[in-house]
């Protein structure tokens, strides 16, 4: 063949390459374009009085999720937002502060928006690395601390300084959200949780409440046992991170009193008795946790207000209680 010939070969072979190069270019382009990512906003808000119920679209979870607002005593000035997250169960059903307390009620004539998102059963609240065929796809760690903050200023038209409530499985949820976002919330209120994952029985812990009581599957969230990301979401190993924060810390010891024997087994049968069992087992662990959560935040010298129940189990009026006992502090770091 002529070395004319074989010139325009090649030159033919590279206007090919380069009209498939530009075209799968334009078919990756074009396909990019075809469904752009939404981003995450306030969609609805209905309007009750002072009860504002609003429905966010989360662009992590692709899905909208309903926050409720009690709105401040005073809607004329802005007010700062004081978020209190249901234990596990999310709030999706009969176990929530609106339905087991009269904290609304409290916090009715102080200046704050309570923030009360609804959804999350068994999530933890975290950023889940897998979707879960039980629980769905959670990213809620990333709701919390990047797309919701933002949204909830600009339309509650708040002071920007938020706290930050919760209790059992939430209370260990609220220390790592503080962690994950150093300084969002200025004020922390843990109540009843255990903040220790990582170690053998805190890790048994979360997978008895997740697995056992939602039937969803750990590993979907951190991974094995050994996975790093157990630890990376300890409050305890990462208690440094709370540095800067104020925080409220409370547990039970276990130990029943009549009050707390009634509320489980009256009516209730043998059910109330296992019940009753629970509560008692599930609160001196978390007393236990708590113990071992004040002495780390104390060998780093980060202070924090403690509660120590001698008495208590593992239910809703020693967390009412621990609000009332709390809102001082949550109070200093919203500015009012």
């Amino acid at each position: 063949m002529k070395l004319s010939a074989l010139r325009n070969v090649a030159a033919l072979r590279t206007t090919a390459v380069a009209l498939t190069a530009a075209l799968s270019v334009a078919v990756l382009a074009g396909g990019a374009s075809a469904e752009p990512e939404k981003a995450s906003a306030v969609s609805s808000v209905v309007k009750d009085g002072r009860s504002w119920h609003l429905k966010v679209y989360s662009a992590s979870m692709k899905k909208e999720i309903a926050v409720d607002v009690q709105r401040p005593v005073d809607e004329s000035k802005p007010a700062p937002n004081l978020w209190m997250l249901n234990g596990l169960d999310g709030g999706e059903g009969t176990a929530s502060w609106n339905a087991q307390t009269n904290a609304l009620g409290f916090l009715a004539d102080k200046q704050v928006n309570v923030i009360q998102p609804i959804g999350g059963r068994g999530s933890y609240y975290a950023d889940w690395r897998k979707e879960d065929p039980k629980l769905g796809f959670n990213k809620w760690t990333t709701f919390f601390t990047e797309e919701l903050p933002p949204l909830l200023d600009k339309t509650l038209n708040s002071t920007g300084l938020n706290a930050l409530a919760g209790l059992s499985t939430s209370g260990t949820s609220v220390l790592q959200l503080a962690e994950a976002k150093p300084g969002l919330f200025k004020s922390v209120a843990a109540y009843s949780g255990c903040a220790q994952i990582a170690d053998p029985v805190g890790r048994q812990f979360v997978k008895f409440s997740i697995e056992m009581w939602a039937g969803g599957d750990t590993e979907n969230m951190y991974g094995p046992d050994n996975d790093p990301a157990w630890v990376a979401n300890d409050p305890v190993i990462n208690a440094e991170k709370l540095r800067g924060t104020n925080l409220y810390i409370s547990s039970g010891s276990g130990m029943p009193v009549m009050e707390d024997v009634r509320y489980y087994t009256e009516g209730n049968g043998p059910v109330g008795v296992i019940n009753l069992g629970l509560g008692v087992a599930i609160e001196a662990a978390t007393n236990a946790c708590t113990a071992n959560l004040k002495n780390k935040l104390d060998s780093l010298n980060i202070p924090a207000t403690y509660l120590f129940n001698p008495v208590g189990t593992h239910y809703w009026p020693y967390w009412e209680s621990a609000l009332h006992e709390s809102w001082p502090m949550l109070a200093q770091g919203m500015g009012i």
